[in-house]
C-alpha cells in the first residue's frame, strides 16, 4: 500500500487523538464508556432538489451529524464546500463535543455539510438552497434551540443564519425562543456584536496567555514577549484575517507570510493585513500583490523560517509528508485538524509545541454561546446596567476631582464613566474563557509525566468533564 493508501481518514485521526489521552483520565470510568464517548450517536443524510434560476432542478446532498449529547443542544456548525463528506462531518462533530467541555460550554458536538460551491450560485439560488436544507433538517428534528443550534462555518455566514432562522420561525410559528435555533446570525436578526470576530479573537487569546507562561514559551524555544515574533498565517479568510489582524495591529507581531489557495506573499519586514485583504477581496486571491514577493507554491511556506505557524485554511495541511520541513517553534492550529495524528507526533519528538484546533478555535462557540443565551433570555447583554455603571462613573470621576483639586484627563475620564456595552462584554467573556481553559490543558501537561503534548493535555481536559457528566447521567 502506499502511503496515500494507509493515511488515516479525519475522523479516525480525532479517534486516535481520543485513545492517545484516555489512559491518563483521573477519574475511573467504567467498561464501554470510552467506547460511547468516541462514537457518534448518529447522523442524518438527505438529497433535495433546487429550482435554478434557469428553470433546471439540480439535487443537493446534506449531512448533519450528532456526536454525543450529553450536554444539550448540541452545538457546531453548517459548511458550505464542494468537497465535504460524511466522514469530515462526523469528525468535525466529534471535535465539537471535546470543544465545549474544554472551555467549559455546556453543548454537545453536532456538525453539518452540504455539497456546493457558492460561488457557482447567485444569491437567489443560494438562498431556495439554504432554506430547503433547513427544512429538511428542522422537520427531522436537526435543527432546534433546545436541542441542536448550527452556526456558521466554512462557506457559510451571517445571511445564511439569518436564512435559516426565519425558517425555522415559519415552520415553527409559536416557538418564542425561535431565534436561538441558530447563531452567527446578523445583530439585525438576533445576533451579538463580536461574533463575526470571535474565533480569530480567540487565537489571540490563546496566543498572549501562551507568552504569559514562561514555563511553556521555554518549551517551544522561543523567547521573550508576542510583540515581534514571526508569524506565518495560512488562509486569510474569516478566522485567518481577523487572527492577523488583531495580532498585528494590537499586539505587534510581525506577519511575514499569508499562505492562499493561489500562492503566498512573504515580507520580512511584515505585511500589511488589512491592504493584503482589500487586494482578496478585489481578486480573488494573492496573486497579483505587488508590494511583496509572491511564490507560486503556497503549501511550500508552511515551512518557511518564523517563530509561529497558523494555520488557518484546511484540514491536513501538515502531514506525515512535510512535518519534518515544518520551522516554526509554535504551530498554533486555528482550522480544524490542519496537523494529522502521525504529524503531530513528529512536531512533538522534534521539540515543537502544538496548541490544538479543540481549544485555538473554540472562540466561534464561545460567543455563539452568548448569542445563544442572549436568545433564549430575551434581554441585549448591557441593557440594564450600562447607565447605572456611567452613572456611578461620573460619581467617582466627580469625587477624585474633588479631592485632589484637579480635573483629570479626557481619556482616563472617558475610562471611568463609559457604561459596558455587550461588544466589551462579549470579548471579555471570551477572553476569560480563552485564558481559564489555556491554564487548565496547561495545569494537565505540567502535572502528568507521561503527558508530552498539548493536545494530549487538553483532550484529557474534556473527557474527564465528559466522563463525569455521562456517568451522573447513568450513560
Amino acid at each position: 500500500m502506499t502511503a496515500a493508501q494507509t493515511r488515516l481518514s479525519f475522523s479516525q485521526n480525532v479517534a486516535r487523538m481520543v485513545d492517545k489521552a484516555m489512559p491518563h483520565l483521573d477519574v475511573e470510568i467504567p467498561p464501554g464508556l470510552a467506547e460511547q464517548i468516541k462514537a457518534c450517536d448518529k447522523v442524518f443524510q438527505t438529497q433535495f432538489p433546487v429550482q435554478m434560476d434557469d428553470g433546471s432542478y439540480r439535487t443537493f446532498t446534506g449531512w448533519r451529524a450528532v456526536h454525543n449529547e450529553h450536554r444539550l443542544p448540541t452545538k457546531g456548525g453548517i459548511r458550505y464546500a464542494i468537497h465535504v463528506n460524511q466522514d469530515e462531518v462526523v469528525a468535525l462533530a466529534a471535535l465539537m463535543t471535546y470543544k465545549c467541555a474544554i472551555v467549559d460550554v455546556p453543548y454537545g458536538g453536532s456538525k453539518g455539510g452540504l455539497i456546493i460551491d457558492p460561488k457557482e450560485h447567485s444569491e437567489a439560488e443560494m438562498e431556495r438552497v439554504t432554506r430547503r436544507f433547513a427544512r429538511e433538517l428542522i422537520e427531522a428534528g436537526y435543527i432546534s434551540p433546545a436541542a441542536n443550534v448550527p452556526a456558521p462555518d466554512m462557506g457559510t455566514g451571517g445571511r445564511e443564519m439569518g436564512w435559516i432562522a426565519d425558517q425555522y420561525r415559519i415552520l415553527r410559528p409559536n416557538d418564542i425562543d425561535h431565534f436561538g435555533c441558530v447563531t452567527g446570525k446578523p445583530v439585525s436578526s438576533g445576533g451579538i456584536r463580536g461574533r463575526v470576530e470571535a474565533t480569530g479573537r480567540g487565537v489571540q487569546f490563546v496566543i498572549r496567555e501562551f507568552f504569559r507562561h514562561p514555563e511553556d514559551v521555554k518549551l517551544s524555544g522561543l523567547a521573550g514577549e508576542l510583540e515581534g515574533q514571526r508569524v506565518v498565517i495560512q488562509g486569510l479568510g474569516n478566522v485567518g484575517y481577523h487572527a492577523a489582524k488583531f495580532l498585528s495591529e494590537e499586539d505587534g507581531a510581525k506577519i511575514t507570510c499569508i499562505i492562499e489557495w493561489d500562492g503566498a506573499l512573504v515580507d520580512d519586514a511584515g505585511l500589511n493585513v488589512e491592504d493584503v485583504r482589500q487586494h482578496i477581496n478585489e481578486q480573488g486571491g494573492v496573486k497579483g500583490y505587488s508590494k511583496a514577493k509572491y511564490i507560486e507554491d503556497g503549501h511550500s511556506c508552511l515551512e518557511l523560517d518564523c517563530d509561529i505557524l497558523i494555520p488557518a485554511a484546511l484540514e491536513s495541511q501538515i502531514t506525515s509528508d512535510n512535518a519534518a520541513n515544518i520551522k516554526a517553534k509554535l504551530i498554533v492550529e486555528a482550522a480544524n485538524g490542519p496537523v494529522t495524528f502521525e504529524a503531530d507526533q513528529i512536531l512533538v519528538e522534534a521539540g515543537k509545541v502544538v496548541l490544538p484546533d479543540a481549544f485555538v478555535n473554540a472562540g466561534g462557540v464561545t460567543v455563539s454561546y452568548f448569542e445563544w443565551i442572549k436568545n433564549i433570555t430575551h434581554i441585549r447583554f448591557g441593557r440594564m446596567t450600562r447607565r447605572h455603571e456611567e452613572f456611578r462613573g461620573q460619581r467617582m470621576v466627580e469625587a477624585l476631582e474633588m479631592l485632589t483639586g484637579q480635573t483629570l484627563p479626557d481619556e482616563y475620564r472617558k475610562d471611568l464613566t463609559n457604561g459596558v456595552g455587550e461588544l466589551d462584554l462579549v470579548r471579555s467573556g471570551l477572553d476569560d474563557t480563552m485564558r481559564n481553559a489555556y491554564q487548565e490543558i496547561s495545569r494537565v501537561y505540567h502535572s502528568n509525566d507521561s503527558v508530552n503534548d498539548f493536545r494530549t493535555a487538553a483532550f484529557i481536559s474534556a473527557l474527564q468533564k465528559i466522563a463525569r457528566t455521562s456517568m451522573e447521567m447513568g450513560f
